[in-house]
């Protein structure tokens, strides 16, 4: 078999674009082409492909299942492209325009997202944030390529990935102002007696708690487990029940809510929050640069990395 090697690189970037957008018009705005400029390189996309990429449903248009099996490696071509042809060296940030996408756990959102928005606005106004939160399911988001950077409690990425450690929480007690718990100081008895709400995105209802209770001889009663860190607090605010948060990350907001916090009489495990990126951005300054920032921010607003 021979292989055509004169394909049009071109064809790459469209392809990406059309994939990325879902239409022609949108792909073609975004390479700054006209409608009918677009659709001819979509129909030499489609030749070379032997496959139709894009076909219509109702009023949208909508990958074939070969154009869902390129994408991400489509993508990631074009980035590399980019990166060969990009000038070396440090990349200004007062100059750079640049759409980067960040994957984290809601509360890492609320606690860290107006800081760093400032630093941004003030270092590199061309450049936008997009929050990804995490779903219920481990997607490889990295791998992937639809997120540039991963904050949180690492786990299950790809063998390749980059990961830095920012800093260990001390998981912490919370609950509503004037709680009976508080009375005369919280005990592992009547910590493990109380009623409590877990949030989780998996749905969990155990946990590290759990594992050193038993090393107690006692158990909890969890009797609800909310998706996300604001409806837990906001459930914590009208009931008797314990959440448990984290010391760096989640503390400031629950006090923020009028919430009380407690140390835990247990000897608990550290919740290590990392951040994590694909080995494709590494040498790439942009990226470098957003990794210092949110590094420094992250440190700054919630303490010094692990030692």
């Amino acid at each position: 078999m021979q292989l055509n090697l004169n394909l049009d690189l071109n064809l790459l970037v469209a392809l990406d674009a059309l994939l990325e957008e879902g239409s022609v018009g949108g792909a073609a705005d975004r390479l700054d082409l006209s409608s009918p400029a677009m659709s001819r390189t979509l129909g030499r996309i489609r030749r070379a492909l032997g496959d139709p990429v894009l076909v219509r449903s109702g009023r949208a248009m909508v990958p074939t299942p070969r154009a869902l099996a390129v994408r991400a490696e489509v993508h990631e071509l074009v980035v590399r492209a980019r990166a060969v042809f990009a000038p070396a060296g440090e990349v200004d940030p007062a100059r750079l325009e640049r759409v980067f996408t960040v994957q984290a756990d809601e509360s890492l959102v609320v606690r860290l997202g107006a800081p760093l928005l400032t630093r941004m606005r003030a270092e590199a106004p061309g450049v936008s944030l997009r929050f990804l939160g995490e779903g219920p399911q481990d997607v490889q988001f990295l791998r992937e390529d639809l997120a540039d950077l991963e904050i949180g409690n690492i786990a299950g990425t790809g063998p390749e990935t980059r990961i830095e450690p920012l800093l260990e929480e001390r998981f912490m007690g919370v609950v509503r102002a004037g709680h009976p718990l508080l009375d005369g100081g919280v005990t592992l008895a009547g910590f493990a007696a109380a009623d409590h709400l877990n949030h989780s995105r998996r749905g969990r209802f155990t946990g590290p708690i759990d594992t050193a209770l038993a090393a107690h001889g006692l158990t909890r009663r969890v009797v609800a487990v909310y998706p996300t860190f604001a409806s837990a607090l906001l459930a914590l605010l009208d009931t008797d029940f314990v959440g448990i948060l984290g010391e760096h990350v989640h503390a400031a907001t629950a006090r923020r809510f009028g919430l009380a916090t407690f140390p835990i009489p247990l000897d608990l495990p550290p919740l290590r929050l990392s951040l994590a990126w694909h080995p494709r951005y590494e040498a790439d300054p942009a990226h470098t640069w957003l990794r210092g920032l949110v590094t420094e921010v992250v440190r700054s607003e919630l303490g010094p990395a692990p030692a």
